[in-house]
């Protein structure tokens, strides 16, 4: 069976090595050594100032809306996974959807303003595949309407956006380092704050407001473990090589995938790309869907990646219309990529689809 993804481990010695630094000392939580270690150094390595590791990257969405102090609107897309707008829900703030870009499936920042009344407090998008959104758009109009900014950068590990980590823009940004992704510590997230004014807020946000004994806020449990900071640890070191695997794999699809009438969302200039995903998008539902059958006869599995349009999620109070995100997520779809898929396997994965759209 070929998954869409398959998680990245270690060697199970390198993993236990690290571990026990923090299993002779019984210090397994509570901002631990493992845990500081592996701050300062994805600091390093995503080139960041200020930088928390919390427990998933639903939470660090929470804490950053959180940190606004006041209810309201926040404008959002309706095309990512459904964290983003469940945490606008679970703090009780209305999520306001602004359609997507046909050319880039981000929020199209050109009907932003539109979107804007005196309620709107916030701008909740998401970097979709790792792809920046229209940070220089996005972030004018935040300025002139007095607006907080946080980026979900869950698919932005290692991005590189004008020669700077993309979750160094805004004013917050969120990234998630589930299983499933490009760098992960099993389960866990992240938040940087890219303004001085929150960064006392969010850390104490993190731990329930306090400091041993003394409190200073309401708060969370946003921690993570040494279990979980050591799996970090231990695959640091092989981003390199997992991000060139991704490449060559990506190159591999494209040249495999010539000629075909699909298309994929296009890089924004300036933009040094991690590879964390290979989406297409199909000429109608109706062929993703029989692609989908031709490769899961063949135990392959992708995924429809984002599907629905979350504007049309059934448990909201109200009805936003996006045609264009309601149209794309009908047509998107992800498939296989993780270090270890061979050539034999993109090839099959290739034909398949030739061959299925052919045959329609």
């Amino acid at each position: 069976m070929i998954n869409v993804t398959r998680t990245f481990l270690p060697d199970p010695d390198e993993y236990m090595r690290i571990l026990k630094r923090a299993w002779d000392k019984r210090w397994i939580t509570n901002n631990g050594e493992l845990l500081q270690e592996l701050e300062q150094k994805l600091k390093l390595f995503l080139g960041l100032d200020h930088f928390l590791f919390c427990g998933n990257g639903t939470i660090v969405l929470q804490m950053a809306l959180k940190a606004i102090g006041k209810s309201g609107d926040v404008i959002t897309t309706p095309f990512s996974y459904v964290a983003t707008t469940n945490a606008i829900i679970w703090e009780q703030f209305r999520p306001v959807f602004v359609d997507i870009h046909s050319s880039d499936l981000n929020v199209d920042a050109d009907k932003i303003e539109a979107s804007i009344t005196d309620t709107t407090v916030a701008i909740l998008v998401t970097h979709v595949f790792g792809n920046p959104c229209d940070i220089d758009k996005i972030e004018d109009i935040a300025k002139r309407y007095n607006l907080v900014v946080i980026y979900d950068g869950a698919h932005a590990f290692g991005v590189k956006y004008r020669g700077r980590g993309l979750l160094s823009y805004g004013d917050f940004a969120t990234c998630s380092f589930h299983a499933t992704k490009l760098f992960h510590t099993v389960e866990g997230g992240s938040i940087s704050v890219n303004h001085e004014k929150w960064r006392e807020k969010i850390y104490l946000f993190r731990q329930f407001g306090h400091i041993y004994d003394e409190y200073f806020s309401e708060g969370v449990n946003g921690k993570n473990s040494e279990f979980h900071a050591a799996m970090g640890l231990s695959i640091l070191p092989h981003m390199e090589e997992i991000m060139t695997a991704r490449k060559e794999i990506c190159e591999a699809y494209d040249h495999g995938l010539a000629g075909l009438n699909i298309s994929k969302p296009i890089p924004r200039e300036g933009t040094v790309p991690n590879n964390g995903y290979y989406p297409v998008l199909f000429e109608s539902e109706e062929k993703l869907l029989q692609v989908a059958e031709a490769l899961k006869s063949k135990q392959i599995s992708g995924r429809r990646y984002f599907y629905p349009s979350l504007n049309e999620l059934p448990y909201l109070q109200e009805k936003q219309h996006c045609p264009v995100s309601e149209d794309l997520s009908r047509r998107v779809y992800c498939l296989p990529l993780f270090p270890g898929l061979d050539k034999e396997s993109i090839d099959i994965i290739c034909n398949t689809i030739h061959e299925t759209i052919a045959k329609s």
